[in-house]
């Protein structure tokens, strides 16, 4: 699996995050709880990376990803009932934007959720 161990490691900070903190918080605060465990654990991490949006050459868009991991897996949180279908196509789209391959889509809501996205350009 491409880049499989630090999706593991992620994982990993996101159940041990889940675990302590449980949800109803705002993402933020599991952002910075996701930092802190990953960071703890020796993996390289960045919040709010931007995701700048080109068309022909031109800047049309800047959004921010939530965490990027060892420069090579985006890490997109969320806190709602469950995952839908926006929420995925937005990583898709930060993992186009980015040139990045892997993508994880974590859901800090009553039930854990998880969603594993790969884009090949």
């Amino acid at each position: 699996m491409k880049h499989g161990e630090t999706t593991d490691k992620v994982l990993a900070a996101f159940y041990a995050v889940y675990n302590t903190l449980g949800y109803g918080f705002l993402e933020k605060v599991y952002e910075n709880a996701m930092y802190a465990e990953l960071t703890e654990m020796g993996v390289q991490c960045d919040r709010q990376v931007p995701v700048k949006v080109t068309y022909k050459g031109k800047l049309v868009g800047e959004y921010f990803a939530d965490l990027v991991v060892e420069s090579t897996v985006i890490v997109e949180l969320k806190c709602a009932e469950t995952i839908g279908y926006e929420h995925e196509v937005q990583l898709v789209n930060y993992l186009k934007a980015t040139g990045h391959e892997v993508g994880l889509l974590l859901n800090f809501g009553k039930k854990p959720q998880i969603r594993r996205k790969i884009f090949t350009p």
